[in-house]
């Protein structure tokens, strides 16, 4: 067997300047020092926390409307708990040690503004009645609805094109409000560019 180098002494001078860093860095993180290079810092509030270290509870959906039953225009709230053992300012301004159980913040989500009127309702209305023009006249529009029953649904035709408008919610109530939905989740959004749609500005390299 070959025999093993002989450990070398530190320096004492090593030894000493090892010592004074630790030393250094006890002090600083547990010292009156602490507060000001670690500790000090102002507490993060709680909506400022990063994904996984909070859940939201869902909303509570309204039955009727099925929105969030505290939608006001286009937003709603839902209730945010922090993890366990996280320390952030509540939406009270509070700095709170949460356990889990704790509300931290109000998180705001979107939802629509519904009036009252019916998709199946609307779409029913323009494959029966739609030559009649009970679908326009049911969505606010009695003019449309007025002519199209003085012509019959325009011979047949508008009554055609207004049924695959309203079926794919291109045409909605006069007032702008949404259709009311039988559940709560995915729809159809149909995207538009108004004189307030933000404009990336292109940048090059």
């Amino acid at each position: 067997m070959a025999a093993a180098w002989p450990s070398r002494p530190a320096a004492p001078e090593a030894v000493a300047a090892r010592f004074l860093r630790v030393l250094w860095f006890v002090s600083v993180t547990t010292g009156p020092w602490g507060a000001a290079a670690g500790g000090g810092e102002e507490t993060l509030k709680c909506e400022d926390l990063k994904v996984g270290q909070y859940i939201c509870k869902d909303p509570k959906i309204n039955n009727a409307t099925q929105e969030p039953v505290n939608c006001t225009n286009y937003t709603a709230y839902v209730q945010c708990f922090p993890a366990p053992n996280i320390t952030c300012k509540d939406f009270g301004g509070n700095e709170t040690h949460f356990t889990g159980n704790e509300v931290g913040f109000l998180k705001p989500i979107s939802c629509r503004n519904v009036n009252g009127y019916s998709y199946k309702v609307a779409v029913a209305l323009s494959l029966f009645l739609g030559w009649l023009g009970a679908d326009r006249f049911y969505l606010g529009y009695p003019a449309l609805g007025l002519l199209k029953f003085c012509t019959v649904g325009f011979c047949g035709i508008g009554s055609l094109i207004d049924f695959i408008l309203i079926s794919m919610q291109i045409v909605g109530p006069s007032d702008g409000s949404s259709y009311i939905i039988d559940y709560y989740g995915t729809r159809l959004i149909r995207l538009s560019i108004t004189n307030e749609t933000f404009r990336k500005t292109q940048l090059y390299p």
